[in-house]
């Protein structure tokens, strides 16, 4: 399920992976101009069909399908208010707008604080064309997922997620002295569609305060399977100033596995793909690489 844009990103991996064995010197040169991966990510969207579940409506025969095409890094509650008015005149109570909206995949409920296409390279495997998605309004799965009443606290979530990786990378230092109209300006940004409008921001949360050791540490999770991810300090660089690379990173998260294979903006990045490059250009919009790791 790889894409023409997918596979431009992955074209862009292996040119970066290329590039760093012959032209060292240019290389921190290239990350600061390359752009067209950052709009080909940003562009990524994805079909998807959502249906009412059975068992909760209220006529003999239940409402059509809702088809949308979902952006890849935008989040489930930013981008469903349309499916939720089509589908909450058709359920069977008397207070509709108390009903809070949750999403299904083959029995699983989707956490709606993942981004979308993290959800898509976790069941990537299981996943076909548009993507079939159950809505559900009763019986919200307590132990499985957080409540998110209102766009407010994907936001929240989202900012918080930001901070953190800024810390990683800064110490905290770039979200600390922006200000609060400019936290709001990233936010908007991701959820209106506006390239230009986000980048004029996070382009500061992605330079590297020293452009020969990049980050202090790359913010990054990976995910074994939908309940669980890992998280550790990594730096960009080695003792010896070298830049570290994805196969590096794995070594360092999974010593004791081989063969592990990642996933990430539906594309498997070559393991020599260098750490920093990766941070800056494959990170989603809370700035974390969200990498979905699977035995090859």
């Amino acid at each position: 399920m790889v894409s023409n844009m997918d596979e431009n990103i992955l074209s862009r991996c292996r040119y970066v992976v290329i590039l760093i064995r012959n032209k060292q010197n240019h290389f921190f040169y290239t990350m600061a101009n390359d752009r067209e991966v950052l709009r080909e990510i940003w562009d990524g969207k994805i079909p998807v069909c959502f249906t009412l579940d059975t068992e909760e409506t209220c006529e003999l025969q239940g409402p059509d399908p809702f088809y949308l095409m979902v952006p890849k890094l935008s989040y489930f509650p930013v981008c469903t208010e349309k499916v939720r008015k089509h589908f909450i005149k058709h359920i069977e109570s008397d207070s509709k707008q108390d009903h809070e909206m949750w999403l299904e995949f083959n029995g699983i409920p989707l956490k709606w604080h993942y981004p979308i296409g993290v959800l898509l390279d976790i069941y990537s495997n299981d996943i076909q064309l548009p993507w079939n998605i159950v809505v559900h309004f009763d019986k919200f799965p307590e132990n499985v997922l957080m409540h998110c009443q209102n766009k407010e606290v994907v936001e929240s979530h989202f900012l918080a997620c930001v901070k953190e990786a800024d810390v990683l990378k800064h110490r905290g230092q770039i979200v600390s002295a922006m200000q609060k109209k400019e936290h709001s300006s990233l936010w908007n940004g991701l959820i209106t569609d506006k390239f230009d409008q986000f980048w004029s921001i996070n382009r500061r949360l992605m330079e590297a305060a020293n452009s020969e050791e990049g980050f202090k540490y790359i913010p990054f999770r990976c995910y074994t399977s939908e309940d669980k991810y890992i998280q550790k300090l990594v730096k960009p660089v080695n003792e010896e100033g070298q830049r570290k690379t994805l196969k590096h990173l794995l070594n360092e998260v999974f010593p004791d596995q081989e063969n592990v294979e990642v996933r990430t903006h539906g594309i498997i990045p070559p393991p020599e793909t260098p750490l920093q490059w990766m941070s800056e250009h494959l990170s989603y919009p809370d700035n974390f690489l969200h990498l979905v790791v699977t035995s090859s």
